[in-house]
């Protein structure tokens, strides 16, 4: 598969992932139209060195398939993860609405897998408002591992869906299905005891970041 065409396995990359030709260009630093005439048209000949380690990072691929040499330093090392523009506890959302996307942040592709983390499993969002204080503040980045909605849930901090509003809360397991919803500042009220079923779990908090 290295000797494949690397236009060809570029293009099938941006298919595949629902990508554009312009918002890569703008991601490698060229103009709207630079990767559509690499594939389209042949120019450059080659992806110059730079772009192409920008590219195989972002979709996770050895380098020699976009034209480049086999050598240690052209395996991913750089995840992009997508951060949405929704905020937990901001209203109705869904993460994956791809005209929600407002960037990425790139994460080592080693450390995520060493936490027992997807990459492609995982969202970037706000969060709005300060009821998980002091755990959580307002405008901190919160990572989502969206797997976690079909693993065996167990007691953590999840961002849910309940009566069509997006939150993030503290969950903790009750008996026969139950659970609670906690608050973890104490002026904000919990939901204790209620059915399992009434709440739609969209994913795990696995990480916080927030602005100093």
């Amino acid at each position: 598969m290295v000797d494949d065409d690397p236009r060809a396995f570029l293009d099938r990359l941006i298919v595949q992932s629902g990508d554009d030709y312009a918002g890569l260009s703008k991601l490698v630093g060229r103009n709207a139209a630079y990767i559509q005439q690499y594939i389209k048209r042949g120019t450059p000949k080659r992806l110059p060195e730079i772009e192409r380690g920008i590219l195989a990072r972002y979709f996770g691929v050895d380098e020699r398939l976009l034209g480049g040499v086999a050598s240690a330093a052209s395996k991913p090392e750089m995840r992009l993860i997508p951060k949405l523009a929704v905020g937990a506890s901001a209203g109705p959302g869904a993460l994956n609405d791809a005209e929600t996307l407002a960037g990425k942040i790139g994460f080592d592709e080693k450390w995520l897998r060493k936490q027992g983390l997807e990459p492609a499993n995982l969202s970037l969002i706000r969060v709005d408002g300060d009821s998980m204080a002091p755990t959580l503040s307002h405008g901190d980045d919160i990572m989502v591992d969206r797997s976690a909605a079909a693993a065996g849930f167990r007691d953590g901090i999840y961002v849910i869906r309940l009566d069509d509003v997006l939150m993030v809360k503290r969950l903790a397991k009750g008996p026969a299905g139950r659970l609670s919803i906690l608050s973890d500042n104490p002026s904000y009220p919990d939901w204790p005891d209620i059915a399992g079923a009434s709440v739609s779990i969209v994913g795990r908090v696995v990480w916080a970041g927030r602005r100093l």
